[in-house]
């Protein structure tokens, strides 16, 4: 094979594991949005961000509300499990396949059926649980060839929307791939939310199992993908 087909061959294979980038993030990032919408419609407080719950954690100290202090604290908490828990899992923060993602998002469809249990009992601990989920899901892979991946909340890709956009204006020279990716996930988190917003009229918060579900489908997917590249791998 001349050295021609050899990088054309790492071509064609960068450009695949683009496009499942392209996929898996658009993926988590429309879960995201949908969770993050389910508990805004019903418990009123974000769970796939934080920057709103520290704020809040804020005034409530202000104004002594022990109560919300208490709910806000446990979106926090999960929020950081979760991550913490993903760390501990898959290790590296660096997207690379082979990874247990498989195993993490069945844990995260687990972890938001239980929330969805809770929830239809009124029981508030489904708040911190669905943050929990979150946690593990922005954390299972936060960076790709350079450019910051964040799949349950949107102000740094809107950031880096606007960096690199102005960076172009510049005429300098950018990774048009990366505003591509960004704007993908922007978008799915968007449509998810919107998604969100219809099932709970349908719903109510069994919708929030939706969710769960397609975490799990999403895991069972990729660990029988990565099987059977493996078995190739093996046999070739």
């Amino acid at each position: 094979m001349s050295l021609t087909d050899g990088l054309s061959g790492k071509g064609i294979a960068r450009h695949s594991a683009k496009r499942w980038v392209f996929l898996a993030g658009g993926l988590l990032s429309a879960i995201a949005g949908y969770v993050n919408v389910v508990m805004l419609s019903f418990f009123a407080v974000p769970v796939s961000h934080m920057s709103g719950p520290v704020s809040r954690l804020s005034i409530d100290i202000a104004v002594a509300d022990l109560a919300d202090l208490m709910l806000v604290a446990g979106i926090l908490a999960g929020f950081l499990f979760g991550a913490m828990l993903s760390g501990l899992l898959i290790g590296s923060a660096t997207l690379r396949a082979g990874k247990r993602y498989g195993g993490v998002l069945i844990l995260q469809g687990a972890i938001l059926s239980l929330a969805t249990v809770m929830a239809l009992n009124d029981v508030t601990l489904a708040v911190p649980l669905a943050a929990l989920a979150c946690g593990l899901q922005n954390a299972m892979a936060s960076s790709y060839r350079g450019l910051e991946l964040r799949t349950t909340h949107v102000t740094g890709i809107v950031t880096d929307i606007g960096v690199l956009i102005g960076q172009r204006l510049r005429q300098r020279y950018i990774r048009i791939w990366k505003l591509w990716l960004l704007l993908t996930l922007l978008f799915s988190f968007f449509a998810g939310g919107i998604g969100g917003a219809l099932l709970v009229k349908e719903m109510g918060m069994g919708a929030l199992g939706v969710a769960a579900a397609a975490c799990v489908v999403l895991g069972a997917g990729y660990i029988i993908v990565q099987h059977r590249v493996n078995i190739k791998s093996k046999t070739a």
